[in-house]
C-alpha cells in the first residue's frame, strides 16, 4: 500500500471512530453493544438464467478508494477489536510461545550451483532473511569469509507494509542477479535487475509481471511472463534485452484464450526455457534453446484432459503426462522426434492405479520420483537400468518432497521430510547406494517430540468413500470424547493438504487441543479420481466429506460435540462457508474462514475478476447450465439463511488479488442481517495485505495466534 492510501485509511478509521462519517442511507455503526450495520441497496446480477438481486454489491470498489466502503470496514475492524479485546492476554501468549519455538537466527542449508554455495540466513527478530552466496573453493566446499549478499531482504522491506520477494536468477557469468518483488500483496510483480559487485540497479525495470524470471545463456537477455492488467493471469512471454526500451520488448509467445494462464520454466540441464499454458484440464508447452532463443517448439498441442510437464536431459525430453493414464506416468521422446509430438513419445513409467506421479527431477543417469501412495507423499529413485530404491518412512502419516536439486551430475537426491510431530528435516539419499544422510533438522527449541503422537485414521463418508484423516495430538489428551477439536482441509484445485510440521500448532496441542487434516476429496492425496470426485459438478462431497469427518471424530471420541472448530482459507474458506450453511446446529462450536471465496457464482459470471476465466474447468461457467443452479445450490453467499450459526471469524486482505476483499465483506454484511443467534461474529479486514495475509516471518504467526485465541475460547479452553 502507498503511503496516500495508508494516510487516508487511518483517517477514515479515525473519523468513523468519532462518529464523523455516520449518515443515512450509509455504512452506520450500530449502537454498542451492536455490530456494524451494512446498507442495503438495489442491484440485480444479471445472468442467462434470470437476476439475483444483492443489495451488498456496492461494497465492491475495484479502485479500493471509496470513503464509504472503507468506512465500513473499519467499522467492522473497530468492532473485531473490541470483540476481541477479551482475548488479547491469550493471543499475547500463543504468539509468544509460538516464536519462543522459532530459531531467531536460522539459516538454509546451503545448495551449489555454477561454482557458488547459495543460502538464507536470519538475523534475530527480522521478518525477512539475508540472501547470500559463497564462492566454492577448489575441493567444493564453501570458502571461508563473510558471504556476498544477494537480496538483504529486511532493508528491501522497510518502509512497505508489504513485502515479499518473487523468484530470482543469477544470470550466467555470476554478475548479475535478476528478480522479481511485490510490494502490494496484489501478486503483480515488478522485474529488476543489479550488478551484485556493486548493487547497483540496472535501469531495467519491468512493472505487472508473474514472479518467475530466466535468462538467456548468453545473460544478455532475461525472459519474463507480463500479466494480463485486468484478469492478473499471464499470457504473454516477453524478453528483454538489457539497455533496450521495455516498450519494445517482443512478444514471443502470447496466449489470447482467457481460459489458460502461461507460466515460465528452464529445463533441469539448462538447455532450454519454456512457456507453459494451463489450465485445469489441459496444458501446452512450447520450448527455446537458451543459447539461440528464437523458434518455440510445441512439445503437445492442448487437447482437453491433456496434462503433461516437459524436461530435458541427456538429449532426451521427459514428459510427466496423464495420456492412457490418470494417475499419470513418465514417457521419454528424444530431440530428433519431438515434433512428431505425442505418438512418439515412449513409456518410461507406465501408469498405476494406486500410485499418482506429483512431480519428477532428472538427473545424469537416474531420475528421482515425487509420488503419492496411501495419502502419503514419498520419494522414490529410478536408475537407468531400471532399478526402482523407494526412501523409506517410519510414520503413518507424513510428507517427503523433492528440494533444490540444480546439479544434474550429483549422485545424490536432496529432499525434505516431515510429519505432524518431525519438524522439517533435509535429508539426501544416495541414488546408486540407497544411503541416507540428514542435513538439517529444523530446531525447534523448547520442542520435545516424545510428548506429542501423529495418527492416521479413516473416516467413512455418506457415500462409503473412506477418507484419509491425520491427527495430531499430546499424549496426556485423552481421546474419550471430551478434548476440543480443531479440523483443518483444503479440497480444491487438486491441492494436496499434507501432513508437516508446524510450530504455530505446539501452544494449541498444549492446551489439550487435537488437531485433525480431513484430507477431502477436491485434492489429490488418493490420486487424480480424489479431485474428480470433488469438483465441478462432484464438489458437494468435499463439503459432506468435512462434515462427515467430524461426526466420525467425534463418534470415536477425538472431540466432544459442541467443541469443533473448522477452518480453512481461500477456496478452503468456500469450504467452510459452506459447512457452516449445511451442517447441523452444534455441530461446529466455530468456524474460521480466512479469505473465502464466498461469492462462487457473481464472481464466475464476471470475466473481469482475475481469476474467473481459467477456472471455469475447476468451478463450472455458471454462463451455462447445469452449473448455475448447481453452483447456486452450495454458494455461501447465496445459501446465508434466517439461522443460528456458529461463533465465525472471517479474515481478509484489502488488496488480494485472488479472493477479492468484497466477497468476504459481502458475506458478513448478509450473516450479520440473517443469522438468528448471538453467537460472535468477528471480521478481520489487514487493509495493507493481499491473499497471504501480512508478509514476514512473524507478523503470520501473529494473525495466527488472532483466531486461535478467539477459537479457545469459544471453545472453553482455559
Amino acid at each position: 500500500m502507498s503511503r496516500a492510501k495508508a494516510v487516508r485509511t487511518t483517517a477514515i478509521v479515525a473519523g468513523l471512530l468519532a462518529g464523523s462519517l455516520l449518515g443515512t442511507g450509509s455504512s452506520v455503526m450500530a449502537a454498542e453493544p451492536g455490530a456494524p450495520v451494512a446498507a442495503q441497496k438495489p442491484h440485480a446480477v444479471a445472468s442467462p438464467f434470470g437476476e439475483r438481486q444483492d443489495p451488498y454489491y456496492w461494497l465492491r470498489d475495484d479502485t479500493r478508494k471509496n470513503p464509504e466502503m472503507l468506512g465500513y470496514l473499519a467499522a467492522e475492524n473497530a468492532w473485531a477489536d473490541r470483540q476481541l479485546a477479551p482475548t488479547k492476554v491469550l493471543k499475547d501468549a500463543l504468539f509468544a510461545e509460538t516464536v519462543a519455538h522459532i530459531k531467531q537466527d536460522d539459516s538454509s542449508v546451503p545448495w551449489r550451483k555454477h561454482g557458488y554455495w547459495y543460502a538464507t540466513r536470519f538475523v534475530a527478530g527480522a521478518d525477512y532473511p539475508v540472501v547470500e552466496r559463497r564462492k566454492a573453493g577448489p575441493k567444493g566446499a564453501a570458502m571461508p569469509g563473510a558471504g556476498q549478499v544477494l537480496f538483504d531482504e529486511p532493508a528491501m522491506a522497510r518502509g512497505h507494509g508489504y513485502f515479499s520477494l518473487g523468484g530470482w536468477e543469477v544470470a550466467p557469468g555470476n554478475a548479475r542477479v535478476a528478480w522479481t518483488q511485490d510490494t502490494v500483496g496484489r501478486r503483480q510483480y515488478v522485474l529488476k535487475i543489479k550488478d551484485i559487485a556493486t548493487g547497483a540497479e540496472l535501469p531495467d525495470t519491468i512493472a505487472n509481471v508473474e514472479p518467475s524470471v530466466a535468462w538467456s545463456a548468453d545473460g544478455r537477455m532475461v525472459f519474463y511472463i507480463e500479466k494480463d492488467p485486468v484478469t492478473l493471469r499471464g499470457w504473454r512471454l516477453r524478453s528483454h534485452t538489457l539497455g533496450t526500451a521495455v516498450a519494445q520488448d517482443p512478444i514471443l509467445v502470447e496466449e489470447k484464450d482467457e481460459t489458460f494462464n502461461m507460466e515460465l520454466a528452464v529445463t533441469s540441464d539448462e538447455s532450454h526455457v519454456c512457456s507453459i499454458i494451463v489450465t485445469t484440464v489441459s496444458t501446452e508447452q512450447r520450448c527455446t534453446p537458451r543459447a539461440n532463443p528464437g523458434r518455440f517448439t510445441l512439445i503437445a498441442p492442448r487437447e482437453r484432459e491433456l496434462r503433461y510437464s516437459a524436461d530435458h536431459m541427456d538429449g532426451r525430453w521427459i514428459v510427466l503426462n496423464n495420456r492412457g493414464a490418470k494417475n499419470y506416468k513418465l514417457s521419454t521422446v528424444g530431440d530428433a522426434d519431438l515434433a512428431k509430438g505425442p505418438s512418439a513419445w515412449a513409456d518410461l513409467v507406465p501408469a498405476s492405479p494406486d500410485v499418482f506421479i506429483e512431480d519428477f527431477k532428472p538427473f545424469h543417469g537416474f531420475i528421482a520420483i515425487d509420488q503419492r501412495q496411501g495419502g502419503n507423499r514419498m520419494i522414490r529413485v529410478l536408475t537407468a537400468a531400471g532399478k526402482s530404491l523407494p526412501v523409506k518412512a517410519d510414520e503413518p502419516a507424513y510428507r517427503m518432497m523433492l528440494d533444490t536439486n540444480p546439479d544434474p551430475a550429483s549422485g545424490w537426491v536432496r529432499y525434505t521430510y516431515s510429519s505432524l510431530v518431525t519438524p522439517v528435516t533435509t535429508i539426501e539419499v544416495n541414488a546408486q547406494t540407497g544411503a541416507r544422510r540428514v542435513l538439517k533438522v529444523a530446531p525447534v527449541p523448547g520442542y520435545d517430540a516424545s510428548r506429542y503422537v501423529t495418527e492416521r485414521v479413516w473416516s467413512t463418508a455418506r457415500d462409503g468413500t473412506r477418507v484419509p484423516v491425520s491427527i495430531v495430538r499430546a499424549k496426556t489428551t485423552p481421546v474419550d470424547g471430551s478434548a476440543p477439536l480443531m479440523q483443518y482441509a483444503y479440497g480444491a484445485y487438486g491441492i494436496s493438504t499434507d501432513p508437516v510440521f508446524d510450530p504455530a500448532r505446539l501452544a494449541l496441542l498444549d492446551r489439550g487441543v487435537i488437531y485433525a487434516i480431513a484430507h477431502i476429496r477436491g485434492g489429490q492425496e488418493m490420486g487424480r479420481d480424489w479431485y474428480d470426485q470433488g469438483h465441478l459438478l462432484n464438489k458437494k462431497n468435499s463439503f459432506t466429506d468435512f462434515i462427515d469427518v467430524t461426526r466420525d471424530l467425534v463418534r470415536r471420541g477425538y472431540a466432544a460435540k459442541g467443541r469443533v472448530t473448522g477452518i480453512g482459507g481461500s477456496a478452503g474458506g468456500l469450504l467452510m462457508g459452506a459447512v457452516a450453511n449445511m451442517a447441523e446446529p452444534g455441530e461446529y462450536r466455530t468456524i474460521v474462514a480466512q479469505v473465502p471465496f464466498v461469492d462462487v457464482v457473481t464472481t464466475m459470471l464476471d470475466a473481469s475478476i482475475p481469476l474467473t476465466t481459467f477456472e471455469y474447468d475447476e468451478w463450472g461457467n455458471p454462463a451455462t447450465q447445469p452449473y448455475y443452479d448447481y453452483m447456486l445450490s452450495y454458494s455461501p453467499y447465496d445459501q446465508v439463511k434466517a439461522k443460528p450459526y456458529p461463533a465465525l471469524f472471517v479474515g481478509t486482505g484489502l488488496w488480494d488479488s485472488q479472493v477479492q476483499y468484497y466477497e468476504p465483506t459481502k458475506w458478513v454484511a448478509r450473516l450479520r442481517a440473517a443469522k438468528t443467534d448471538t453467537n460472535p461474529l468477528v471480521f478481520r479486514v489487514n487493509m495493507e495485505a493481499g491473499h497471504g495475509g501480512k508478509s514476514g516471518r512473524f507478523e503470520r504467526y501473529r494473525d495466527n495466534a488472532e483466531w486461535q485465541a478467539f477459537a479457545l475460547g469459544q471453545m472453553g479452553v482455559k
